[in-house]
């Protein structure tokens, strides 16, 4: 069997194999330095210029050839095989949706769960410092409670944080309002998941151009 390497100058899978994953309450892994140091300040440089708050779908969005080569690293066959090893689920043939975020805003953080459709969602953080007390996402045992935390994953540069979509993977975080940078990868169900997302978030996307931003 032939082993694809991912490129390491980005993302560290090793590190990512070393880490254990957690199981309760769902199965997640937050994995600090996922992201080398020595690649964060050529991805902060050419990471996609967001200036409203969102979520913003990869292809729609200009970035210099760093981030490139950091997204083809995600979606790259390595990363694949390693979730898929580390979750115990068969990935092949799913499709991969990546969404970009810039800004928060203080609506932000609700407590949720992701759609069934979405089978892992994996967020890379890309935030140099992060002081806020607010915008530190927390893992949750239930969903009226923002207190009732599991874990609590502040958005700092390098960061990954990566869990299985459940019907009680409850996450959300505290209020913040201005920069945050964060990277979604989710591996998704079928194509026309990925179909629906694009269009759901292109409507958004057009709605908040025409509206005015006071950040």
């Amino acid at each position: 069997m032939t082993t694809i390497a991912a490129d390491d100058r980005f993302i560290d899978l090793a590190l990512f194999e070393r880490t254990p994953l957690v199981l309760a309450p769902f199965d997640h892994i937050i994995v600090p330095g996922f992201v080398p140091a020595e690649a964060r300040a050529a991805l902060a440089a050419d990471y996609p210029k967001i200036d409203r708050p969102g979520s913003f779908p990869v292809g729609d969005l200009r970035f210099g050839p760093a981030f490139r080569s950091f997204l083809d690293a995600i979606e790259g066959p390595a990363m694949r095989g390693a979730f898929a090893r580390k979750f115990g689920i068969d990935l092949d043939g799913r499709p991969t949706m990546v969404t970009v975020r810039g800004r928060a805003q203080l609506k932000d953080g609700s407590i949720h769960t992701d759609t069934a459709s979405k089978l892992i969602t994996v967020l890379v953080y890309m935030n140099e410092a992060w002081e806020a007390p607010g915008g530190r996402l927390r893992l949750l045992r239930s969903a009226d409670n923002l207190d009732d935390v599991v874990t609590e994953v502040p958005p700092a540069a390098g960061t990954l944080l990566a869990f299985r979509v459940s019907k009680n993977s409850y996450h959300g975080h505290a209020p913040a309002s201005g920069p945050r940078r964060v990277v979604q990868l989710n591996w998704v169900e079928s194509e026309a998941v990925v179909r629906r997302e694009r269009l759901r978030h292109g409507i958004s996307a057009r709605v908040k151009r025409l509206l005015p931003f006071r950040g």
